[in-house]
């Protein structure tokens, strides 16, 4: 068994490096902010312009599946989080606090999803139909569990007006993407390999920036060894109840193992390539590079776990 050396996440972490040790700020920070911006936008309009209907329609009767799925990412995750709404004030920062609740709220990832699912002989048009119903869904979603948790936990964040800027910049190039496939269809069909590397420099882009406003502002001066032993351990145990409960549930529920294993590596994640967008509009420039932090340990150690689990599942499949 061998671990793939995830060149995105080193890159990810790099560009992290890179925004604290030499931040822009002034002119500098509001052109990147700007590029940004656009990034996003041209982001979210190649998530709908590759979106194929036809795919969509191809397991939409897997129905059971299908709200299976979206039940655990978008009410079990929520839940999860619940308990999070009533440490006491003072335990932790309140960027940390509120990025272990985002983690909790964004949708499934896409790619590697269906990756899994197949490394270990599950469902693959299920899990392609239902990681994209995930990250389709999560465009409304999110914002919307978002506004509703961290009022709760009083951040005081989120509001009407974040709730345009997902509308502007999430939703309609995502629409608008959907609306180009008459045109765009057979280019997206061709250039997929290349378009995930344009995706993957877009997170890139945006971590940088993210981590270059953090240290310009100073919030990371905020941050200490608390916060650290509440995130470490936090998602950790997120992280194993989840795959556990995701692997016990389709079976309770009468699902065949490929359709447990659609369930489980598709219930599990959490994507770091829509969850850092969408961060990068709901909440203010300063704070972001400290609230994805747990988003992006949840993600390197996900795929850590799902690497070993999809590796023993296919083995397993193999010697059956």
């Amino acid at each position: 068994m061998k671990l793939k050396l995830d060149l995105t996440m080193i890159a990810i972490l790099g560009s992290l490096a890179l925004g604290l040790l030499l931040p822009l700020d002034g002119g500098a920070a509001e052109v990147l902010d700007v590029v940004t911006k656009v990034a996003i936008f041209l982001l979210f309009f190649g998530y709908g312009a590759r979106l194929s209907t036809e795919e969509t329609l191809a397991g939409v009767r897997h129905w059971k599946l299908h709200l299976t799925i979206l039940a655990i990412t978008f009410v079990m995750y929520p839940l999860l989080a619940l308990p999070l709404l009533g440490v006491p004030e003072g335990w932790m920062s309140e960027s940390i606090r509120i990025g272990l609740l985002f983690l909790c709220l964004v949708p499934s990832t896409v790619q590697s999803s269906i990756a899994f699912t197949s490394l270990a002989g599950g469902n693959i048009p299920a899990a392609m139909v239902s990681a994209t119903a995930s990250n389709v869904l999560g465009v409304v979603l999110t914002p919307l569990l978002t506004m509703l948790f961290i009022r709760s936990s009083g951040g005081g964040s989120i509001g009407m007006q974040q709730i345009y800027d997902v509308m502007i910049q999430l939703l309609l190039p995502f629409v608008l993407g959907q609306l180009s496939r008459f045109f765009t269809a057979g280019f997206m069909g061709r250039h997929r390999k290349g378009l995930k590397y344009v995706d993957q420099g877009v997170i890139v882009l945006i971590v940088y920036g993210a981590f270059s406003d953090l240290r310009a502002s100073g919030v990371w001066r905020t941050l200490d060894w608390v916060d650290v032993a509440w995130v470490v351990p936090v998602t950790m145990a997120l992280l194993a109840f989840t795959f556990w409960f995701t692997w016990r549930l389709p079976h309770w529920l009468g699902f065949n193992r490929p359709d447990s294993i659609a369930v489980m590596f598709c219930g599990t994640k959490k994507s770091l390539a829509t969850g850092v967008p969408m961060a990068m509009v709901l909440f203010p420039a300063t704070t972001v590079g400290v609230i994805v932090i747990p988003l992006m340990l949840y993600h390197q150690v996900q795929l850590l776990v799902s690497s070993v689990l999809a590796n023993r599942l296919a083995e397993g499949r193999d010697h059956a």
